[in-house]
């Protein structure tokens, strides 16, 4: 199997650690290892300090699975698989898919979760969005056309990066009776679950309403955790999950022990590191928010729905790459451009979760003036 090139992640490898400024990160500003060690229970902390660094279980130790159990309801410990998030994509799609397959997915969307199903040999068809009322919008009756005889798997992504778009709840429950009627495997990207900061429905993980959903979150997003570099699966399908445990002997194996502890910790006290991030986020927003008042002659800003990012449309007189590579040279200021999504050349993605983002405007405001 020959994989293209991960656009999006070639991009920041150029640019993430030379740019002085992120105007386009999906995550959260990562945490200190004291911050999550000040949490700690007694228990935890000796959990910590006592650590050897030998090999863990291949399906996640038993505290942190016990910990990730926590955030769902009806989900088994045997129903949970612990790997970091690319990887667990990755064997999933390795194992559920073939060759002639087709899968409907989101657009525009993290590569990995259509990249891999194309160069298995899959057929994709996109389910796009329009802007309604401001606002970013998904059709669920648009999606059920996109449905054939050869579908095997839908992929969702709520909260959506980029567009920050996040059903309702009826919406949510259409979306997984279409699923239910046509057999399909939903694998549902919940990586941004619980950052609501607007009026969106919070919604339930598809795998507690949907025998056939996988639900895959971690710690990048929510938490301010990337560094980890852990997330899992839950599912009511063991036989799969018990399928994509195999075929990681063939990658990782197993986790880092300190990773799992200190997600362990995080997830033990889960409110103390997201509470914050969902502050900063509203905070962001509303700085943005003017901002776009002071520039709405040059993009538009619908307003998302939940997550840490959204979606603006430019009104430029280049490309959204040309612009932002302009940005960044003359301002160290990074910009994702619409590009890096395979969704045409008027786009950028805006992320909300850094604390410098008012610093940041500060100086895109000049250089926007002198546009």
């Amino acid at each position: 199997m020959k994989l293209q090139d991960f656009a999006l992640e070639r991009y920041f490898a150029r640019h993430e650690f030379t740019a002085r400024y992120m105007l386009s990160s999906s995550d959260c500003d990562g945490y200190a290892l004291s911050d999550i060690l000040a949490l700690a229970t007694d228990a935890e902390l000796a959990a910590w300090e006592s650590l050897t660094l030998g090999y863990t279980e291949s399906r996640g130790g038993l505290a942190l699975r016990q910990a990730v159990q926590a955030h769902y309801q009806g989900i088994a410990l045997d129903e949970i698989l612990v790997s970091s998030p690319g990887e667990l994509n990755f064997a999933l799609m390795h194992v559920a898919l073939q060759a002639g397959d087709h899968v409907v997915c989101m657009a525009p969307m993290y590569q990995s979760l259509y990249q891999i199903a194309l160069d298995l040999g899959c057929e994709i068809s996109r389910w796009e969005p329009t802007m309604t009322a401001g606002r970013w919008d998904y059709d669920v009756t648009k999606l059920e056309s996109l449905i054939t005889p050869k579908t095997k798997m839908l992929v969702v992504n709520f909260p959506h990066n980029p567009t920050g778009y996040s059903p309702s709840r009826a919406e949510f429950d259409h979306i997984i009776a279409i699923a239910r009627k046509h057999g399909l495997l939903l694998f549902s990207d919940e990586m941004y679950r619980l950052l609501d900061h607007g009026d969106a429905d919070r919604l339930p993980p598809a795998c507690e309403l949907y025998e056939n959903a996988v639900s895959l979150w971690g710690t990048a997003k929510t938490f301010g955790l990337a560094g980890l570099r852990l997330g899992w699966l839950c599912t009511k399908n063991k036989p799969l999950l018990q399928r994509i445990e195999a075929f990681k002997d063939y990658l990782s194996i197993c986790s880092s022990a300190t990773s799992e502890v200190l997600t362990t910790i995080a997830l033990n006290h889960a409110p103390a590191l997201i509470a914050p991030n969902i502050a900063k986020i509203q905070a962001n927003l509303a700085l943005f928010t003017q901002f776009h008042l002071r520039h709405a002659h040059l993009f538009d800003f619908p307003f998302p729905h939940a997550g840490s990012t959204a979606f603006i449309r430019l009104h430029l007189r280049e490309t959204a790459m040309e612009f932002a590579d302009n940005l960044v040279q003359k301002t160290g200021i990074m910009l994702v451009p619409s590009e890096m999504f395979e969704f045409g050349h008027a786009h950028a993605r805006i992320g909300f979760g850094r604390r410098n983002l008012s610093e940041i405007l500060d100086i895109l405001d000049g250089y926007l003036e002198q546009y």
